[in-house]
């Protein structure tokens, strides 16, 4: 799938439009793996040049799928044969939306086997992470604003 991406100027746009109409993305819109592409850091109209390719080196992904009446979602990187994964519920909020996670469980694998699994604690309900979508394009890509302010661009890989 052929993406074109955004500029700084065109998701800062398209954001202000957010902030009026909300976005109609919905559940399924969502729902596959998704790989960083770049990152603007808060307050930037320049993506991190280092970041970006630090993330894309690092298969920096988001994985989102169906679970009940919510989401799963799955955060993970990989380094060789080492990929250290963060799992947890979420769900969609609003109508900008806010996709409101928690990840409950870390996990680390060395070759695909997992050498340790860990329980994570439960964040304040006051300070659950969330990425406040901006758009999702039909093209391939989905552009989202996270709680500490910075910009995030994917681009969606297939299903999850």
């Amino acid at each position: 799938m052929t993406t074109t991406r955004p500029d700084a100027e065109r998701l800062l746009a398209l954001e202000q439009q957010v902030r009026v109409a909300g976005t109609g993305i919905n559940t399924a819109d969502l729902l596959g793996c998704w790989q960083l592409d770049l990152v603007w850091p808060k307050g930037s109209r320049r993506a991190s040049a280092f970041s970006g390719w630090l993330l894309r080196g690092l298969s920096a992904r988001l994985e989102i799928s169906s679970a009940g009446d919510g989401l799963q979602l799955s955060n993970a990187v990989n380094l060789g044969v080492v990929e250290l994964r963060f799992r947890g519920p979420g769900r969609l909020l609003g109508k900008r939306p806010l996709l409101q996670f928690s990840f409950e469980q870390l996990e680390l694998k060395l070759a695909g086997r997992c050498v340790l699994q860990r329980a994570l604690p439960a964040p304040p309900a006051q300070r659950l992470p969330f990425f406040a979508l901006i758009h999702r394009d039909r093209s391939g890509w989905l552009a989202a604003r996270g709680r500490g302010g910075g910009l995030a661009l994917w681009r969606w890989t297939g299903p999850a």
